[in-house]
């Protein structure tokens, strides 16, 4: 093992945060920056096209890690599925491209919480800044920004239907969830460019990365661990292959960690940085005992309730049979028809009950049957309407399995450890019927298949989440920043206790965002690199609170 290269600062993961930081900190000519990747290139048609979301998601493949967790006590011990993006883009490659913030108040307690920086009046200079929004102008919205967010068409009835059956059920309706007011029915932005998914690979590190000598990506490099000498990270180890040679990669400033909730607090204990028990279990040396590395975690669970669909106007109808093959060519080459579409263009912020300052639940609408992130299958046209909780109370880790860096870590999330948490899961279901039941889905409703007409009681509701919730996809919190001792990173992102490492990612969220997580995390990394710059923060954004 030799050391071949040196940079200023190596980030580790091209995902939502990484490509992010990539730009930004390349920008300048005399800053050498290596991107380290252990997937591929996004180059797969899947990827390109807003309909081959289904596809990513619902199994292991080349952009997909396809994580399992681990039995929930909670939930008659299923292991859950659990994707988790892999190659250029991360997550963003094969997320849902719902382009969500989470409601103002969520940062405003991180602020209160005493992390100086991070309410909402300052990170929305950050939003704006990584957002080239296609919409009408506003306070809320960037539109010089490289990440393309378009507003949904809104191009079925089914959509329509979906919107106005909330505002029969008593909900009101906002136009822009990411503006004054986030409660309510309505269209979702995506980040979608004319037809094409707009994953931080393309919005940051495609267009730059041909021509800036000093930016340098490293595909299919798996870190096995972060190098530290006298409480200084000054370099990380690298493998292509489980058992190939390892190679030494220096960092003469910083290694940033950029590897996700997941996969974050794997490598820094990996690295001898986490749980001094958990470490030495495993034989690990300990180089500094960080107990809170890898707890905290928190996610979003989703529970379905889906009906067939009486006319043809799902997914399935556009898709069914040979038509897929169509759809796919006519994609390729016209960039023409429902390969454009993620058919998930509308959804809600609700209130599970009366005294909340903020909606507690989100929904997603999905115009297909989607059972299981679509692995069970169902040939019929139907809608989705997703539930989740937004603030769940459980709390739950990600730990080592074993000491090799090709081993899954053990993914706990503890998902409905709370009362709390099954009463909201439990009135997400109920608000759901209770949409869907309107009379604007008259024309549409067809049977209902889950929760199905047999489920009704607070038992059998219950019963149906432990046995079919699943995650949607919003893991944070392993590497919490806070002031408090035990937070493992301070205000800053830096690693308590070891120089020159930082987190940069959703893991350093303290507590989850009311909202999907891609652009909070995109976020964070436009704030990081100034952080890491040490360019002053923008003056903090102007505007009146959000409802």
């Amino acid at each position: 093992m030799s050391t071949k290269e040196s940079y200023d600062y190596i980030i580790v993961g091209a995902g939502s945060a990484g490509c992010v930081l990539a730009n930004r900190l390349s920008a300048n000519p005399d800053i050498s920056v290596c991107l380290i990747e252990a997937g591929g290139k996004d180059k797969s048609l899947m990827v390109r096209m807003p309909a081959g979301v289904g596809s990513l998601i619902k199994e292991a493949n080349p952009h997909n890690w396809g994580f399992y967790t681990s039995p929930q006590e909670h939930m008659n011990g299923r292991k859950l599925w659990w994707p988790r993006g892999k190659g250029w883009g991360g997550s963003s490659s094969i997320n849902g491209m719902i382009y969500i913030r989470g409601h103002a108040r969520d940062y405003d307690q991180w602020r209160q919480s005493g992390l100086t920086g991070w309410g909402y009046s300052d990170v929305l200079p950050y939003f704006r800044r990584s957002e080239g929004y296609r919409g009408e102008t506003s306070v809320h919205h960037g539109t010089e920004g490289p990440l393309a967010v378009e507003e949904s068409p809104l191009d079925s009835v089914s959509y329509n239907a979906f919107i106005k059956a909330g505002e029969q059920a008593g909900h009101p309706v906002t136009r822009d969830f990411n503006g004054a007011q986030q409660e309510g029915m309505g269209p979702y932005q995506r980040t979608i460019n004319d037809g094409e998914r707009w994953s931080t690979s393309f919005a940051f590190l495609r267009p730059v990365m041909n021509e800036r000598t000093n930016l340098t990506v490293r595909s299919t490099a798996l870190v096995n661990r972060i190098l530290t000498r006298n409480g200084r990270a000054h370099g990380v180890e690298v493998a292509d292959s489980k058992g190939g040679e390892a190679q030494t990669i220096e960092a003469r400033h910083e290694v940033i960690l950029c590897a996700g909730a997941v996969q974050s607090p794997q490598i820094l204990k990996l690295s001898g940085i986490g749980p001094a028990e958990e470490l030495r279990q495993h034989d690990i040396p300990v180089v500094a005992d960080v107990p809170d590395i890898g707890a905290n975690l928190q996610d979003h669970l989703d529970v379905t309730v889906i009906n067939k669909m009486t006319q043809k106007l799902s997914a399935y109808s556009q898709q069914a049979g040979l038509k897929k093959i169509g759809v796919g060519l006519n994609y390729l080459l016209r960039k023409k028809g429902p390969g454009r579409d993620n058919f998930l263009q509308a959804g809600a912020f609700l209130k599970s009950r009366e005294g909340l300052d903020r909606p507690d639940l989100q929904l997603h609408y999905v115009n297909a049957i989607m059972i299981e992130h679509g692995r069970q299958q169902v040939n019929a046209d139907g809608f989705t309407i997703h539930a989740c909780q937004l603030r769940p109370e459980s709390r739950g880790t990600v730990t080592l399995a074993s000491s090799d860096p090709f081993d899954h870590p053990i993914i706990d999330p503890n998902y409905l450890a709370t009362e709390e948490d099954r009463r909201a899961m439990r009135e997400g279901v109920k608000m759901c019927r209770d949409i869907a039941s309107q009379e604007a889905f008259g024309a549409l409703r067809g049977e209902e298949l889950l929760p199905g007409t047999d489920v009704r009681s607070d038992e059998q509701i219950d019963a149906f989440i432990r046995e079919t919730g699943e995650t949607i996809y919003h893991p944070v919190g392993t590497v919490r920043m806070g002031i408090d001792e035990r937070a493992p990173l301070d205000g800053d992102l830096k690693l308590r206790g070891i120089e020159g490492l930082r987190v940069v990612d959703a893991s350093v969220m303290p507590t989850l965002i009311g909202g999907n997580t891609n652009a909070p995390t995109i976020m964070i990394a436009e704030k990081a690199a100034d952080l890491i710059l040490g360019n002053p923060a923008p003056a903090p954004a102007e505007i009146e609170e959000v409802a």
